[in-house]
């Protein structure tokens, strides 16, 4: 198993208030700067959309944001694995659905938070929100007030309704299902199914599986009480009744026998070795308590290496995951103007994730989990982050709607909707997963030479606690540990190694290394000496030529150029050497690099065609195709400038060089990035918006990337050093814990 992250109270707590509280904010889609636009985005353009409206109330889809907004409600009565904690403790859960209803399927959520446990109120509230939404979806709500609240609102809304707990799992597991039973050879129908965990979400499992074909006398699920059978008394409800067997068995023990698939969601520890052992041949055992399972992978194994396992868990293979789910199938009901999210939408969904798990997996999926994936017992079901969900998901369950007559507006060219969900993907967060991925499964032993900053402190205990690698920290050890006290992280001084010139048996061999480099430059004894032994960004590049360290993150306390001075010293990082800075700005779903962001003050053409060639590479190390455009303020010669012939001459270094990826120039950055400005020159070789930009000099650079991350807040990674020895990344001086942890990643993949 892999190392389980460790997140500490104070990360948690930091995550939820930085850059400020909560997890969302309400962004306006329409210009809203001048008098003009004021009126028509409120009094007196405002009238026609509501007359309109007034006199056909299917045109509110088209004119407001009702057929893409969510209502994400709880009342706090079943939060996570914590209980009944109230309406205002779950607000931080219901943000966090909201945000992944945008992460992965761009649907627009917000959570309302209802202090009341009366279920009619419930209700009456929600009925009364249903104007302002295109669906609803319920949240950590008790059972069997969940049940009540659930099918009373779908009775009376004519949009969907959608308790997540329920549904949200039933659909994930029916999937994994599907596939487990093809590799066991088995069927549905035939298959005995025992459940444990007669609450919310094991009830609508078996309801789903028994709507595609499961057969009621082979299913018994189970309570911490034992057995529901034909005729128990004890703490039974009309939901339970319903799904009572006509058997014998009375304890979990004595339903597991024989059987062909177990399905928990229950507690750790409900299933034993003995249980498992007399289960059929080929068993299929979804064990999806959380935290916890019921019983490990391991422990199933042990016993049954036939058992096909899967879990509630991201660190085990095969993960029973509601986000696999309840995106998609809001985006394809809110993309037909669905009226509910049937049966039929709930399989299709089911079926179309099973279908995806058997397709060939592309390597950028592969990529981001760190190893091969493909169809068999360890990959049943579709991870997360593959990029196909968004539109392979959505179409089946609008299919499924407009087949069933749920659907008020039917899609009329499914392919043209494919493509539009398609634009709909973020490629950065997948960026960042696979970059994540590949670290842990690099283990590498990351130098952070500045550990007299906590937000160093900060990031390498999180890069350590987060199963990336093993933490080197430069620095004295009672000023680390006083340090990572006053952040809340004393605990972490025994977790991650402190190194100090002061205490290490490699500083002669050290200077002795500096010396040859530096004997002949202008350096005397006393110089090397200073150098090795006081300066940490020194010291910490002799550590890691010495492979002392795998990787090294630096620069979070002095200027970049003068950090990469001290580099310098112990490796060969200039322009002539070959060394690139490259930066990957993040925005709005849009990978944009630009380079030379550290090393080049002023690139000449034969320079410039290298950094394009170093930046591709980067490019192609985060997983993007590189289109590479010369940028400059003239567009193919016009106008004529002699400050840009440069950057009109850098193709035809490319062009000499016969390099194997597409590139264009010179342009202007519009041309560059906007098709429809590219469309004027249809001679341009780029088959798409460039995501590598070449820019004249350093300072244009510097510009650009600042620009971006103060005016339109781009996510800023990097600059991204290249065409160096060993892995070494250099920092921002206003980097934040979190932006210092993902070049530390990057040390770890050498992206450079």
């Amino acid at each position: 198993m892999k190392k389980k992250n460790r997140i500490t109270d104070d990360e948690a707590l930091a995550y939820h208030s930085e850059p400020r509280p909560g997890k969302y904010e309400i962004v306006a889609t329409t210009p809203m700067a001048t008098q003009r636009d004021l009126s028509l985005a409120y009094s007196p353009g405002v009238a026609v959309p509501v007359a309109a409206i007034a006199e056909r109330p299917e045109t509110a889809y088209d004119y407001t944001v009702k057929g893409d907004m969510v209502a994400v409600v709880s009342n706090g009565t079943a939060i996570l694995g914590m209980g009944n904690l109230g309406a205002l403790a779950s607000k931080p859960v219901m943000e966090g659905k909201a945000v992944l209803f945008k992460r992965f399927a761009d649907v627009n959520a917000i959570d309302i938070e209802l202090d009341t446990e009366d279920p009619d109120e419930i209700i009456q509230a929600v009925k009364l929100m249903g104007p302002t939404f295109g669906g609803i979806n319920l949240e950590d709500i008790k059972a069997p007030e969940c049940f009540i609240i659930e099918q009373r609102l779908k009775e009376i809304m004519d949009i969907p309704v959608f308790h997540d707990d329920q549904h949200g799992t039933a659909v994930i597991c029916a999937a994994g299902l599907i596939n487990a039973l093809e590799l066991s050879g088995k069927k549905i129908e035939d298959c005995k199914i025992v459940l444990n965990g007669a609450g919310a979400a094991g009830i609508a499992c078996l309801e789903l599986l028994k709507t595609m074909g499961a057969r009621h006398d082979n299913c018994i699920m189970c309570d911490t009480k034992g057995v529901i059978y034909q005729g128990r008394t004890e703490g039974m409800n009309q939901w339970k009744s319903a799904h009572a067997a006509k058997t014998k068995a009375r304890t979990l023990e004595d339903a597991m026998q024989g059987a062909d698939v177990f399905l928990g969601v229950s507690a750790k520890g409900a299933v034993t070795q003995e249980m498992v052992e007399s289960m059929a041949d080929n068993p299929v055992i979804f064990a999806m308590a959380n935290p916890d399972p019921e019983i490990t992978p391991e422990e199933a194994h042990a016993v049954r290496p036939d058992a096909i396992v899967a879990t509630g868990r991201s660190d085990y293979p095969n993960q029973v995951n509601n986000v696999l789910g309840f995106p998609y199938l809001f985006r394809g009901a809110l993309d037909i103007h669905a009226r509910a999210i049937n049966d039929e939408m709930k399989i299709a969904c089911a079926q179309a994730l099973a279908a995806l798990a058997r397709e060939d997996v592309p390597d950028e999926v592969a990529m981001a989990y760190g190893r091969k994936l493909s169809f068999g017992r360890d990959y049943i079901i579709p991870t997360p982050f593959d990029p196909r969900l968004i539109h392979t998901i959505p179409p089946a369950v609008a299919r499924a709607g407009m087949d069933t007559g749920a659907a008020r507006r039917p899609i009329i060219d499914m392919e043209a909707y494919e493509l539009s969900l398609k634009a709909r993907m973020d490629p950065t967060a997948s960026m960042l997963q696979g970059l994540h991925a590949r670290a842990r499964m690099a283990q590498a032993r990351m130098i952070f030479a500045e550990g007299d900053d906590p937000r160093v402190l900060r990031a390498a205990v999180a890069y350590q606690r987060s199963g990336l690698g093993h933490a080197i920290v430069v620095g004295r050890e009672a000023d680390v540990r006083e340090k990572l006290t006053a952040e809340g992280l004393a605990d972490a001084v025994r977790e991650i190694e402190v190194v100090n010139a002061a205490n290490t048996r490699h500083l002669d061999t050290y200077k002795q290394f500096l010396a040859n480099r530096l004997q002949r430059k202008g350096y005397d004894g006393k110089d090397i000496h200073r150098l090795a032994a006081r300066d940490r960004h020194v010291f910490a590049a002799l550590m890691l030529a010495h492979g002392h360290g795998d990787a090294m993150v630096t620069g979070v306390t002095r200027k970049s150029a003068y950090v990469l001075g001290l580099i310098n010293h112990v490796f060969d990082a200039r322009a002539e050497d070959g060394a690139v800075g490259v930066t990957a700005l993040l925005h709005k779903g849009r990978v944009v690099m630009i380079a030379d962001t550290l090393v080049h003050e002023w690139p000449e053409p034969e320079d410039l065609a290298n950094i394009a060639v170093k930046s591709a590479g980067v490019a192609r190390n985060l997983g993007i195709e590189p289109r590479v455009a010369f940028v400059s303020f003239s567009t193919f010669g016009y106008p004529i400038s002699e400050r840009a012939m440069k950057m009109h001459e850098a193709p035809e270094a490319l062009d000499r060089m016969g390099v194997d990826f597409e590139y264009e120039g010179e342009m202007t950055v519009d041309v560059a990035l906007n098709m429809s400005a590219m469309a004027q020159y249809p001679f341009s070789r780029l088959t798409g918006p460039a995501n590598v930009l070449v820019v004249p000099a350093r300072h244009s650079a510097s510009i650009s990337v600042k620009l971006m991350q103060e005016m339109a807040g781009a996510t800023v990674i990097g600059p991204i050093l290249s065409g160096v020895d060993k892995s070494i990344q250099i920092c921002s001086t206003t980097s934040t814990v979190n932006d210092i942890l993902n070049m530390a990643v990057i040390a770890a993949c050498k992206v450079g």
